[in-house]
């Protein structure tokens, strides 16, 4: 799809010249962000804080509301310690660079670029096998010698990673997991994929995640062992960067209801969503996520283009590479309505059966 260019942030809707379309695209899950009371959260953290925290966090003057984000953190992500930083990629940036001086980095197939080193090779086999070979290279060396990194959602694949085979492995290993799309989303409390991690003594994870995907929140976390934080702390990537904005940080601790109904209204239009696209042989979404992978029919491949007709707008864009295939997903949020779903359904059902002639 060609770039549509709108002014305003969307929500429910995108207004794109002038015209409103039902959008099904970005993240946002839980909806936070077009919310009255997230919006005042904010504005009540500006009028406190002001925009931006003019120090390091590790100067002499330091601002309490960041060590109550990170303790209200590491209690969500069932970690003994957290560290905020700025963004999700400064986060997942920190937690790899600091990972690789306790091994040497394996990739998981697929790991999304924040979570690389510079130069990383990743594996180009499926995650079953590339769990296999890592079980076997890990137990043949020693404690430490290895670090496991990967993503617990692919968003692009509508796929959430087991990670059950980590009971097999008999060395001391770090693994370093970015939950940015299942943090705020998977489990009964939004804590991610944490809630089904194995506890496996060799183990140790340290779990990175952005706060913008479902949390409506420019920033992002590492949690992990309170002596791995503590060393992260002491590193460039926290103490040379400026820290998040406090009014996210207020925003966020202020919020624990509206992400409770949010992750509650997710969680119903997913699965109504679901019955509406039931007879489509488009749909693929084994996992219950918000994204909904589109398969392109052969003799009409341009679903994009179909739906924004009828003024909706889905995710679609090449990847990995600008020349690489287009992928098409609709994304669901907190902000639509059960009619929004319906719609959709409907237009995509009637798009399979007449492209595919069931």
């Amino acid at each position: 799809m060609f770039p549509l260019h709108s002014d305003t942030t969307p929500g429910r809707t995108a207004v794109i010249d002038g015209k409103s379309h039902l959008f099904f695209s970005g993240f946002s899950y839980l909806g936070a962000h077009a919310k009255t009371a997230f919006r005042e959260a904010f504005e009540a953290g500006l009028d406190l804080f002001g925009p931006v925290f003019i120090s390091s966090r590790v100067a002499n003057v330091r601002l309490s509301i960041y060590e109550e984000l990170e303790h209200a953190l590491a209690v969500l992500f069932r970690q003994q310690a957290a560290a905020a930083f700025s963004s999700g990629y400064l986060a997942a940036q920190a937690a790899i660079h600091y990972a690789q001086t306790k091994g040497e980095v394996l990739y998981a197939p697929g790991t999304h670029p924040a979570l690389r080193l510079y130069n990383a090779v990743l594996p180009a086999i499926d995650h079953e096998q590339w769990a296999r070979q890592t079980i076997t290279l890990i137990n043949s060396k020693p404690d430490h010698t290895f670090v496991i990194a990967a993503d617990a959602v692919n968003p692009l694949t509508s796929a959430i990673h087991d990670f059950s085979w980590l009971t097999a492995i008999e060395r001391k290993v770090m693994v370093v997991i970015d939950d940015s799309h299942g943090a705020g989303i998977l489990g009964p409390e939004g804590e991610g994929i944490v809630h089904t991690l194995p506890l496996h003594p060799p183990v140790r994870y340290l779990i990175t995640a952005s706060l913008a995907k479902a949390y409506s929140v420019e920033g992002g976390l590492v949690a992990g062992h309170a002596a791995d934080i503590s060393a992260m702390k002491k590193l460039p990537f926290f103490t040379g960067s400026t820290p998040i904005m406090p009014a996210n940080a207020y925003a966020f601790l202020q919020s624990k209801p509206l992400y409770a109904a949010g992750r509650n209204k997710l969680q119903l239009n997913i699965h109504y969503l679901q019955q509406q696209v039931a007879k489509s042989t488009l749909v693929h979404n084994p996992f219950h996520l918000p994204v909904f992978l589109l398969q392109p029919a052969p003799h009409h491949p341009y679903i994009d283009q179909y739906l924004l007709e009828h003024d909706i707008i889905i995710s679609s864009f090449a990847y990995p590479n600008p020349d690489s295939p287009a992928i098409h997903r609709v994304v669901v949020s907190a902000l639509h309505e059960a009619f929004d779903l319906e719609r959709i359904g409907a237009l995509i059902t009637n798009y399979s059966i007449t492209n595919y002639k069931l």
